[in-house]
């Protein structure tokens, strides 16, 4: 209508008020709210980033069920000796097992105190259920109950070695399979100021009793890590700046002239029969002798990691020096 100044379609439906409607358009600016700072991408659903975030996550806990998997129930360690050298060691127990009516010698005598000064459960059983949980083992009326051992991360590793005010030094083992050797390079590592140690999950020997024992109770304060893949996880740390040198009979170098000892380094340790695995050595930097004596067959795993090792601490002391 000619003169009508309100436009065609704006009129208001009976009941409604005169104010903002619905939308950002009509609100008052002290009733908008900012959404923040934007979010990094890991934290944003549908990033790249945070997808491989996720899925790295996933690795993790996946490897972290393995790991926890790989040593379901507590090991009994039997026999006197063996009993009270883990608890000299200081390995972690939560239980020892006393059998009624045995000939309480001094070393009897040793665990049960040692057992109670740790806090550690003293349990009076029968011989009949101490044969039964030891599977029939020689247990001579002692048994030591040791928990699971709780494996590290390789990341975790890495990160400890990383954070360290020297340069890293991890050791590697692939396939020994020997608990004794294994305790003992764990030992080694512990003696020569390595950040720790990483087995391969299969084919190769776990902390067990055994390995407590060998080790002196150093897998208490040396990280030892489960590698799902141990070539590729030397991959992984070579991208990361250590040099990876494998000990092999046939090194490119001896000891005597390992030079990399100094920087960032991985030392791998091979099998007691077959040595470095194939994919193992080729992921190797450098792999190292040890000059011996003529006849002399190859040393023991245990043994040749802690001469390699003593030669890194001794270089590094020097380093430190000059």
């Amino acid at each position: 209508m000619p003169g009508n100044s309100r436009r065609r379609g704006a009129m208001r439906k009976p009941g409604s008020k005169k104010g903002a409607v619905v939308g950002s358009g009509g609100q008052k600016s002290k009733g908008l709210h900012g959404k923040g700072p934007t979010p990094k991408a890991e934290m944003r659903p549908g990033h790249p980033a945070q997808r491989r975030a996720a899925a790295k996550a996933k690795v993790a806990q996946q490897a972290k069920q393995r790991r926890k998997g790989a040593a379901e129930a507590p090991e009994l360690i039997a026999g006197r000796n063996p009993v009270v050298e883990c608890l000299r060691a200081e390995v972690p127990a939560t239980a020892l097992y006393v059998a009624m009516g045995i000939d309480a010698d001094d070393r009897v005598a040793e665990a049960v105190r040692q057992a109670a000064d740790r806090g550690i459960s003293v349990l009076e059983v029968g011989r009949p259920e101490l044969d039964r949980l030891t599977g029939g083992a020689m247990h001579q009326g002692l048994a030591l109950q040791v928990p699971p051992f709780e494996y590290a991360h390789p990341d975790e590793l890495l990160e400890t070695a990383t954070e360290s005010t020297e340069p890293p030094l991890l050791v590697a083992l692939d396939g020994v399979t020997d608990p004794r050797n294994l305790g003992a390079v764990v030992r080694s590592a512990a003696a020569f100021g390595a950040h720790g140690v990483l087995l391969p999950q299969r084919r190769s020997a776990g902390i067990t009793a055994v390995a407590w024992r060998a080790s002196a109770g150093t897998a208490a304060r040396v990280p030892v890590a489960l590698a799902t893949n141990l070539t590729r996880t030397l991959r992984d740390w070579a991208a990361q700046g250590l040099m990876v040198v494998g000990l092999d009979a046939d090194g490119t170098v001896t000891v005597d002239g390992l030079d990399l000892a100094t920087g960032p380094l991985v030392v791998v340790v091979g099998s007691e029969g077959r040595g470095l695995s194939r994919l193992v050595r080729e992921t190797c930097d450098q792999t190292v002798s040890i000059p011996m004596a003529a006849g002399v067959e190859s040393l023991n795993a245990s043994v040749a990691a802690g001469v390699v090792l003593a030669e890194v601490a001794r270089r590094r002391r020097l380093a430190g020096r000059v």
